[in-house]
């Protein structure tokens, strides 16, 4: 059976660590560059041939966490009146709750 794996885990923010972007855990990989190649049409297994140190593990908690952060994104941009908090992919789910 394969091991659980909480996916929370796999991505991390330190200011120390590319200003704060979030980044695959213990690695310095930010999100944007795995979602940048994926958005230039590599799929996850060409993205770990060109990264090799990450697994496909990491590769899809980093997708995943930008497709949500994205997804947020977009839903407070088509119902929130001008002024109010957007976060971008680079804003933390801690950031997040702070704005209602």
């Amino acid at each position: 059976m394969p091991a659980v794996v909480d996916i929370g885990t796999l991505i991390e923010r330190s200011p120390e660590i590319r200003k704060s972007r979030p980044c695959v855990a213990a690695t310095g990989v930010t999100v944007r560059r795995i979602a940048g190649c994926h958005n230039l049409g590599l799929t996850p297994e060409e993205i770990a041939a060109k990264i090799e140190h990450l697994t496909l593990a990491q590769i899809h908690a980093a997708l995943a966490y930008y497709h949500a952060a994205t997804f947020l994104q977009q839903i407070h941009k088509s119902s929130s009146p001008t002024g109010v908090f957007i976060p971008s992919p680079d804003t933390s789910m801690r950031e997040r709750s702070r704005h209602p």
